[in-house]
């Protein structure tokens, strides 16, 4: 009778059934890296979008909260809304660049023109009754 050591068993080539679970589990771990290669390419999009937002909303309240007063509603209201509108076009243009949806891409459109023609608008209200020279609208 032949006895079998044990550096037998590592020194032989795995029989089929080994093969094959051992190709088996790597297409597991294949599968799971590439899974994990997707999330992590996903994430920092997710990531980058809602720094975007973020920094975009952060920009907004600074600057409303720093923005000219003087007590008049018509003036302090425009001047709090331009960097209002000011955070909306930054947060359209986030959607712009990692929103996928056209609808929400052709809101987010929309809000630039829109939100950047009334900043136009108070601005020139804002420098005409500073000059002193109020422009009343009908």
């Amino acid at each position: 009778m032949s006895t079998v050591t044990r550096a037998d068993t590592i020194n032989r080539p795995p029989g089929r059934r080994a093969q094959s679970a051992v190709q088996y589990t790597l297409g597991i771990v294949s599968g799971l890296l590439m899974a994990l290669i997707a999330a992590a390419q996903i994430q920092p999009v997710a990531s980058q979008f809602m720094q975007a937002m973020n920094g975009s909303m952060e920009r907004m309240d600074r600057q409303m909260a720093t923005a000219p007063m003087n007590g008049n509603a018509d003036h302090d209201f425009a001047s709090m809304m331009i960097p209002h509108h000011k955070g909306a076009i930054d947060m359209a243009k986030a959607e712009l660049i990692y929103g996928k949806d056209p609808v929400i891409r052709r809101l987010a459109q929309e809000i630039l023109v829109d939100q950047q023609s009334e900043i136009d608008a108070m601005q020139l209200w804002l420098e005409r009754t500073a000059a002193g020279n109020p422009q009343k609208e009908k």
